[in-house]
């Protein structure tokens, strides 16, 4: 391990290089701006930031708030730390007259994407030899309400009989397939967490591509069972005619709002930049 705090930018270049020469994760505190160049672009402007470089080639940049990067890099990514102005930089002679400055840059070629950080000011810097070989251990995942589900389906409603499980349609696989004391044939979407719109489109989804497959005259149920659901994904169940049951994944969990781990967040427009999604 070892660390810097407010260093000079060849100081900060030199760790850092050094550091990811040696497969540490790397993290730099200080003002900088971002810019992203790939499937889409995006740039953000001055401020104080934590950029994270990890071993797997993965980049990550944190502000202040929110538990999502602004800009990140995905593993296999090549990382370089070099120093801009003063002659020693990417501009050459044109930067001549201007301070050295600290430059991270985070690069994949398949697809072409370009991820670069650059320093205007450096606060702190670190070098990490971490090791981790424990497996995450999930309690509540969508496989546990899979199993509750299926050894008492009256949780459903009564009467309510599985009869397959991950059932092909041209739309996906239903998570379970089954029927209603009426013989109705149903459609059950699991969820482990609380859902929105999104939820409904791909229930509403799997219910149209059984009622195109089976025989016209079937009446196909679709019930969405999951902890809760937004205000949204209630009136667009009501609009189309779905269901919805709330139930934990396991018997006396309580549901939490943060996310236990894993960065499923789409990026914007497919840049750079990290959104929360659902």
């Amino acid at each position: 391990m070892e660390t810097l705090t407010r260093p000079s930018h060849a100081a900060a270049r030199d760790l850092v290089a050094r550091a990811i020469e040696e497969g540490a994760v790397v993290t730099v505190v200080g003002a900088c701006t971002v810019e992203y160049e790939g499937r889409a672009a995006s740039t953000l402007g001055s401020g104080e930031r934590h950029l994270m470089l990890k071993p797997d080639g993965s980049a990550l940049v944190h502000t202040d708030e929110g538990q999502q990067p602004v800009n990140w890099q995905p593993p296999d990514c090549e990382h370089e730390a070099r120093l801009s102005g003063g002659g020693d930089g990417e501009t050459g002679e044109a930067d001549a007259g201007r301070a050295e400055r600290l430059v991270v840059e985070s690069h994949r070629e398949t697809p072409d994407e370009h991820l670069v950080v650059r320093f205007e000011s450096v606060l702190h810097v670190g070098a990490f030899d971490l090791t981790d070989e424990r497996d995450l251990s999930l309690a509540g995942t969508e496989e546990d309400l899979r199993e509750r589900l299926l050894d008492d389906p009256d949780l459903v409603e009564d009467g309510f009989s599985p009869l397959a499980t991950e059932r092909s349609t041209p739309a996906g696989a239903v998570d379970v397939y089954g029927e209603d004391r009426d013989g109705r044939a149903v459609v059950v979407e699991l969820k482990r967490r609380r859902v929105g719109p999104d939820a409904v489109g791909q229930l509403g989804r799997y219910v149209d591509a059984l009622e195109r497959d089976l025989h016209a005259e079937t009446e196909i149920r679709g019930i969405l069972v999951a902890p809760s659901v937004t205000d949204r994904a209630r009136r667009l169940l009501a609009d189309r005619g779905l269901e919805f049951v709330a139930l934990e994944p396991t018997a006396g969990s309580v549901e939490a709002d943060g996310a236990v781990g894993g960065n499923d967040g789409p990026r914007d427009g497919e840049s750079g930049d990290a959104v929360d999604g659902e």
